[in-house]
């Protein structure tokens, strides 16, 4: 790829984000900690619907040691209406392995951080890079987007190779805004709708979805301390899916535990007890 067409891609993309760049709070901070908590809350979520949630977070959990300490009840209460509640789960359990196992510091190597529960390949990288503006490629759905409509590369490219080519056109010693250039592009202008690239997944329908349920099933259970099994089968008989089924995974997972002889379920590590949501 030749210099001229890497160097116009780059002002093209940083044109935008100086006029039209949004505004977020985990923007604002540059600590490992601020950032894979929004790093993780913005993992199939809408950013939008994040930023409110992330300053609640941080003033509640405002660094490891006080994530690490706090019961599954509470993380779980406030991550509630972001989807996906393993990942909070996640989270907390790397906020703890982070108190014990690094001095309760965030790890800023991406070997190291992809060993933490809830951190894959792009968020291993995303983090420095956000937290530390480290030249590495980060490549999310936004990214890939951009860089096979922008540099016209096939939309079959594998990860690797589309890696390599973010790599390249990475301008060093700006990685964090430009990172955050590109989402914005990819996001705001360069659409999936507009350039009819799909992402590698797709997600499905979330009402009524197992997904769904699930979420619904928590909420029920850190509303009323404690249920018992057949009290959610009556309370679900219109559910598509077995619900004994969906109750015995969050079980597995580690988010709810079953105690007792008549099979009263509650979140794990909790006592019964129903919330206080002053």
């Amino acid at each position: 790829m030749s210099s001229f067409i890497v160097e116009a891609f780059r002002e093209k993309i940083f044109d935008f984000y100086r006029q039209k760049g949004r505004i977020y709070p985990w923007r604002q901070t540059h600590d490992r900690y601020g950032v894979m908590v929004s790093e993780i809350m913005l993992q199939q979520t809408q950013a939008d619907r994040v930023a409110p949630r992330f300053t609640q977070w941080m003033q509640r959990f405002p660094d490891v040691e006080s994530l690490a300490g706090a019961s599954l009840r509470e993380v779980l209460q406030l991550w509630s209406g972001l989807g996906y509640n393993g990942r909070g789960q996640r989270l907390h359990r790397a906020a703890a392995i982070i108190v014990e196992q690094h001095g309760g510091k965030v790890p800023a190597e991406p070997a190291i951080l992809i060993t933490l529960p809830g951190i894959g390949a792009y968020t291993s990288c995303s983090i420095p890079v956000f937290a530390d503006n480290r030249d590495i490629a980060a490549v999310d759905t936004n990214i890939r987007r951009v860089l096979i409509h922008e540099l016209q590369l096939p939309e079959t490219i594998n990860h690797r190779n589309l890696k390599d080519v973010a790599e390249d056109v990475l301008p060093r010693g700006r990685s964090r805004d430009w990172h955050n250039a590109l989402m914005d592009f990819g996001a705001l202008e360069l659409t999936s709708r507009k350039t009819g690239i799909a992402p590698l997944t797709k997600q499905s329908r979330f009402k009524d979805s197992r997904r769904w349920y699930r979420g619904e099933l928590l909420r029920e259970l850190l509303a009323a301390g404690e249920l018992s099994r057949q009290g959610l089968e009556e309370r679900y008989t219109g559910c598509p899916y077995e619900i004994g089924t969906i109750v015995d995974a969050l079980v597995g997972e580690g988010l709810v535990e079953e105690y007792g002889d008549s099979g009263l379920l509650r979140i794990a590590g909790d006592k019964g007890a129903a919330p206080d949501f002053a």
